[in-house]
């Protein structure tokens, strides 16, 4: 601060001098503080940026289906950078990892790391929540960086993690870790405590059910029949039946029999995995020559009263594999349809999809003696569900380096920038094309990503189309409608870029588990004081809140009621308002991540059939005490 003394010459009473008041220039602040990675060695040669909330806020876009590489508002570190690196205010570290940055103005900034070594990856913890420059200068800063898994870091399996990291132990009990399940076989990776009714389907399986598949839709997915347990009304729209049964050695087994031709011989099969079953939904793995197809689907929460197929109990997924309704003859599924090729990437821990000379492939996941499989042949288990190792890196090096380089051989996600760590998760709750054309994320080398890697990166090397098709939305092209699409919708939120705090998966989720909560949340949503929302919105009072909102209190509701409505299904979802006529509204069960408030305006709703509308909070939590007549 400096003053300015100005002379004023009185005309007619003499001279005077007259001293104005100091004049004060904008202040500047000095922050200062010192960059390590978790095992406290110094980061030197670090460029750490002060990033301007305000620039960071100016990426914002409103929600949209066109997510695209080589954008600049995809990535709010990185495309802020990108644009503004020039003139940001910058400090470089020292040896000792030390930096100054000086001349610092007023106004809310994001702290970025930039490492200049290979050791390490961009980001630090500080860079997800914006600080006001004098709560920066207030005493230095403590920042760390994550490292980097090493070009020649190989997978291991998390039996090998979890020997060092045992307090992470709970995340054997989480749905990543059970997706995948051997029938009759368990693996010491694997807690299913917490889902009593995981197996409530295979278990009716394995008491001997037969199925009739009729009513064939060419037009459909992957559920062209109605199946049922009973015959179907009309015996000239049944294609062909398929019988589970326990063999005498208690091995699941099928078998398919063609019903409009008793000369075609059965074909017998071999269920060796369950997919999914602790939500909402179980899938069945049988085994042709050397690899795995799924087959019918098991909804926990459906009921066969619902004319919807969707909604039943049992819904049909690929019987058209089994039978071909041109030759009207029993089929074999389609080789380059298998489990390995078209689902597996997202599931396996070390992914890998080699080619033949024949021209097939052979799938691979990363080698633990407590896996669930052995898959590849060569004796050995494979670790068929995600591990640790699919968000921290390969981690042979880690495993194997001295004390002061562990944390520099492995990634941290919870100290990456937003979009860094978002994608790790994104790449599997998304739905792109990958380099095997279907809903895969691979590279050309079949691979899926390593965690730390740029959105662009992964959107350039493992996407040929970067998300969802327009079939997967609902008809405001906005909202999912498709499962495994929360990552599309999160990205698209207020909560992944603005100017305040960049949100990721983990900001709500716990990936290891040990909270016990469902959905793996890190704290309970639809408690009293909505304690995970009120860790963020602090103060916000329900009452006044929604008389803003709708013109009405409420009090006794919770925010995840209106700002998480369930748009997109995954297994049967279930009832909500009944509608004129009789007609339902339907909820479904997967929440969207855009957490806005979908309206009855909304054109997937506003003079839609009730069946075919997009849920809404009307139709869902509003519905216990409105009704839906003027809907």
């Amino acid at each position: 601060m400096r003053t300015l003394a100005v002379t004023w010459l009185a005309v007619g009473t003499g001279s005077a001098v007259l001293t104005l008041a100091p004049l004060a220039e904008a202040q500047t602040l000095t922050v200062r503080g010192a960059v390590q990675d978790g095992s406290k060695e110094a980061v030197a040669g670090a460029t750490v940026y002060l990033v301007p909330a305000a620039d960071v806020a100016k990426l914002a876009k409103q929600p949209s289906i066109e997510i695209r590489k080589d954008v600049p508002n995809d990535e709010p570190m990185e495309d802020s950078l990108a644009a503004g690196r020039d003139k940001y205010l910058k400090g470089t570290t020292d040896r000792n990892g030390s930096f100054s940055i000086s001349g610092v103005a007023d106004g809310k900034y994001f702290v970025y790391v930039e490492p200049s070594d290979r050791d390490h990856l961009p980001g630090g913890d500080l860079s997800n929540t914006a600080m006001a420059a004098n709560e920066l200068a207030r005493k230095p800063l403590a920042i760390q960086v994550s490292g980097r898994a090493p070009d020649n870091a190989t997978y291991t399996g998390s039996s090998k993690c979890l020997a060092c990291h045992g307090a992470y132990g709970d995340v054997k009990k989480t749905l990543h870790k059970l997706g995948i399940a051997a029938v009759g076989k368990s693996s010491k990776l694997q807690d299913f405590s917490r889902f009593p009714g995981f197996n409530d389907g295979l278990n009716k399986l394995m008491t001997g059910t037969k199925f009739y598949f009729s009513g064939f839709d060419k037009s459909r997915g992957f559920d062209k029949y109605v199946i049922s347990e009973k015959p179907p009304a009309d015996p000239a729209t049944l294609s062909f039946t398929a019988t589970f049964f326990k063999d005498a050695g208690g091995t699941l087994r099928f078998r398919t029999e063609n019903a409009r031709d008793p000369s075609d011989p059965p074909r017998t099969y071999t269920v060796e995995m369950t997919y999914g079953g602790g939500l909402y939904k179980q899938r069945y793995l049988y085994r042709v020559e050397n690899a795995l197809f799924p087959f019918v689907q098991y909804n926990s929460t459906g009921n066969d009263a619902h004319g919807d197929r969707t909604r039943k109990i049992w819904r049909d997924y690929h019987a058209d594999w089994l039978y071909d309704e041109g030759t009207k003859k029993l089929a074999n599924p389609p080789r380059k349809k298998s489990f390995e090729i078209e689902c597996a990437a997202c599931h396996f821990t070390g992914y890998t999809l080699t080619p033949t000379v024949a021209g097939d492939f052979v799938a691979g996941a990363v080698n633990d003696a407590n896996g669930e499989a052995d898959i590849d042949g060569d004796g050995v288990p494979n670790e068929l569900n995600i591990g640790c190792e699919v968000c921290h890196g390969p981690g042979s090096e880690h495993g194997k380096s001295a004390k002061a380089r562990k944390a520099a051989t492995i990634v941290n996600p919870r100290k990456l920038p937003a979009e860094r760590a978002t994608v790790i998760c994104d790449q599997c709750h998304s739905r792109p094309q990958g380099n095997l054309k279907n809903d895969q994320p691979v590279s050309k080398e079949n691979r899926m990503l390593l965690p730390g890697i740029t959105r662009n990166e992964y959107l350039t090397n493992h996407t040929t189309r970067e998300d969802a098709a327009q079939k997967d939305f609902w008809g405001d092209g906005v909202h999912s409608k498709a499962h495994h699409q929360q990552g599309t919708d999160f990205i698209r939120s207020k909560k992944y870029i603005n100017g305040t705090q960049l949100l990721t998966c983990t900001s709500c989720h716990d990936p290891h588990g040990t909270t016990g909560i469902k959905h793996q949340l890190r704290m309970e949503a639809r408690d009293p004081g909505n304690s995970l929302c009120a860790s963020c919105h602090a103060g916000v009072a329900m009452a006044a809140h929604t008389a803003k909102a709708v013109g009405v209190e409420h009090e006794s509701i919770s925010c995840v009621d209106c700002h998480a409505t369930r748009t997109m299904q995954t297994g049967a979802g279930g009832k909500g308002l009944q509608g004129k006529g009789g007609k339902d509204y339907w909820m479904n069960d997967i929440t969207s991540h855009l957490f806005g408030v979908p309206r009855k305006g909304n054109k997937a709703v506003k003079g839609t059939e009730p069946g075919k509308a997009m849920p809404i909070p009307y139709t869902n939590a509003c519905g216990t005490c409105h009704d839906a007549e003027n809907l």
